[in-house]
Order: structure tokens, then sequence, then C-alpha cells
């Protein structure tokens, strides 16, 4: 009779000192998307190398900005996250109301405007809103935003090394 009350006691030890580093662990759900991901305006590269990956990425996910790269800009845009909602597939980002793009003497490179027509705001991800992005996963590595026209393609994650 012993013998089970000693299993019984280190089972319960071993989750008593378990339920401390399931309570540290304060990452959001979206937190496998953090992290550089290239692809979606062109198909991605089959075969790339983290250097090929790391010098142009397409999107780039932190907790609080998703960063956007776009063809007729330098810079990357900056969409501010106020709220990430869990779906079936994967994640619907609100953004913060994007503002107005500041002056910039005759438009971005190549003298286009960067971000909507006449330079009112950024250019979101072409979905239905520029402040909102569905994120479908695809995989550990691989993810689509479906619904968004400036990224027809999937994006893949950037490998480490």
């Amino acid at each position: 009779m012993r013998r089970p009350v000693i299993h019984l006691l280190a089972a319960t030890s071993l989750l008593a000192a378990l339920a401390p580093a399931r309570a540290q662990n304060t990452e959001p759900p979206q937190a496998w998307l953090f992290g550089v991901w290239t692809g979606g305006t062109f198909p991605a590269p089959s075969q790339i190398t983290a250097a090929t990956c790391l010098a142009q990425p397409t999107v780039i996910f932190t907790r609080d900005v998703v960063l956007r790269s776009t063809l007729t800009e330098p810079t990357y845009e900056q969409h501010l996250v106020a709220t990430v909602r869990a779906t079936e597939s994967g994640f619907e980002f609100r953004f913060e109301p994007s503002a107005p793009a500041p002056a910039d003497n005759g438009g971005g490179l190549l003298g286009l405007s960067g971000g909507q027509p006449g330079g009112a705001g950024l250019a979101g991800f072409g979905c239905e809103s520029p402040d909102l992005l569905h994120v479908e996963r695809h995989g550990e590595n691989e993810i689509t935003f479906p619904g968004c026209e400036d990224f027809p393609n999937p994006l893949v994650r950037c490998p480490a090394s």
C-alpha cells in the first residue's frame, strides 16, 4: 500500500514544480509568428539561405508591431498591433488606425507616393481594410494572408542559419 502513496506524492511534487513554469509562460498565442518572413508578394524561393532571406524580408512580426516592405519605399511600414484574435486557422490582427503619411516632397522612391493614394496613410496589406490582417497557418514555417491582394503567395519563415 505504501508504494502507490509514494508515486502519488512524487507526481504531486512534479506537478507543483511545473505549475510555476507554466504560469511564467506569458507569450501570446501568436508568438510562433514572431520573426522574419519572406515571399508573399512573389513566390518564396524553394532553397533560401538565412543571409539571403534576412537581406530583404517581406514581413517582420514582433509582439507589438508588424512591419512590411513595399516595392516603392526603402523603409518598412510599421503597423502597431491593437488586438489579435485567434481563428480556426490562424489569427486576425487589428492595427491602430494608420496615421497620415508625412509630406515627403515629391513622393517616395521612383516619385511614387507611399501608402494610400495621396499619401493618406499606410497601405496596409491589401486586405479589406488597411488596419486588418488575416494570417492563416500552413505549417510551422509557412503562412498566407487570405483575402489580402498585396500577398497572393505564401510566406516562409527565414531560416535561423
